[in-house]
């Protein structure tokens, strides 16, 4: 019985039979090209059917070669077909695979027909020496043999062929299956191939949206970042501002202390004034009293310090008002500033 051993895909092509150059594909599409050996004839064969049609059927002998003439590309010529054979692979390795089958179908090949020459050499010694004892007997009956041995010399070829047949019919009803089986692989497989494509369109939809996304987020992002600079840079004004109203409050307070101190000046200045009258009269009862040096000088002395005195009290009414001038100037400054401060209040 005949049995696969060996099974794989590939684009058959036969040599042009008119141009013995061009090669005229054989399918359609890459088929099933299967190795089978024959346990009962001792014999190989590569087998391929493109749905109900033989398109491959080659017995394997010792003196075949599979050549690689490519990377993915092989052939063998079959004489007893008078064609040359050539299988397109999808890979090399498919490829490589392949053609060591085909190294080892051809010594197995090579080997069976070396068991059956000797075999046959046996035979044909042992009837020989058959020969040699009865040769008139053998003489008879090979030159007249009756119709029954005709008949007997003639069946075996036919169910040879019968044999060969019910092979071929087996081959092809295998083929047909795996056929189908790969069609309906081939089916899922493009089912599968169409939910990925739509799946990846979806994905690259869903991508596009979501860079069109994130380059809006970039740009809010970019402005927002831009409005925090602007937002720093008014609240360091505003911390500077701050800075320069906390050194007037100060300057403020220092110069409303000094007031103070001038005020307290100017108000023990007026005492001392009040009572310059009073000593000039006394100073005026003492020279009238009294006429002599001592007085006199004393009253020189008093009249000279009540002139310093209203000079120290005019120089000190001129230091007063330039600082009351400037004091007014500051507070006006002052009250400026706290108005700028509540503005940029309002803006922010």
């Amino acid at each position: 019985m005949e049995q696969p051993i060996f099974t794989t895909r590939a684009h058959v092509f036969q040599i042009d039979h008119t141009t013995k150059k061009n090669w005229v594909p054989a399918s359609k599409q890459a088929v099933t090209v299967s190795y089978f050996y024959d346990s009962t004839r001792n014999s190989y064969r590569i087998i391929s059917v493109d749905g109900t049609k033989v398109i491959i059927n080659s017995t394997i002998t010792p003196n075949m070669t599979f050549t690689k003439t490519s990377q993915k590309f092989g052939q063998w010529a079959d004489s007893r077909a008078n064609t040359v054979f050539g299988l397109g692979f999808s890979s090399e390795q498919q490829l490589t695979k392949f053609a060591e089958k085909f190294q080892e179908v051809k010594e197995a090949a090579r080997l069976a027909r070396d068991r059956s020459q000797e075999k046959t050499e046996t035979s044909s010694n042992h009837s020989q020496e058959s020969g040699r004892e009865t040769p008139c007997s053998t003489r008879a009956s090979s030159v007249n043999g009756t119709d029954d041995e005709k008949a007997s010399h003639g069946g075996p070829s036919d169910a040879q062929l019968k044999t060969e047949n019910d092979k071929l019919k087996l081959a092809l009803a295998q083929s047909s299956s795996n056929v189908k089986k790969w069609e309906t692989e081939l089916h899922s497989l493009r089912e599968s191939n169409a939910r990925l494509t739509s799946a990846l369109q979806e994905s690259a939809a869903s991508i596009e949206h979501w860079k069109k996304q994130f380059s809006i987020c970039k740009d809010e992002n970019d402005q927002l970042r831009s409005k925090i600079d602007e937002l720093e840079e008014q609240c360091n004004e505003i911390d500077k501002e701050r800075e320069r109203n906390a050194q007037l409050s100060r300057r403020l307070q220092e110069l409303e202390t000094e007031l103070q101190d001038k005020e307290l000046e100017i108000e023990d200045l007026r005492k001392q004034g009040e009572i310059i009258p009073e000593l000039m009269t006394e100073c005026e009862t003492v020279s009238e009293n009294c006429r002599n040096k001592d007085l006199e000088e004393k009253v020189r002395a008093l009249r000279t310090e009540v002139e310093e005195s209203k000079h120290r009290q005019n120089n000190l009414k001129t230091e007063l008002q330039t600082f009351l001038d400037v004091l007014d100037g500051k507070i006006d400054e002052l009250h400026d500033f706290r108005q700028g401060l509540s503005k940029l209040g309002v803006d922010n």
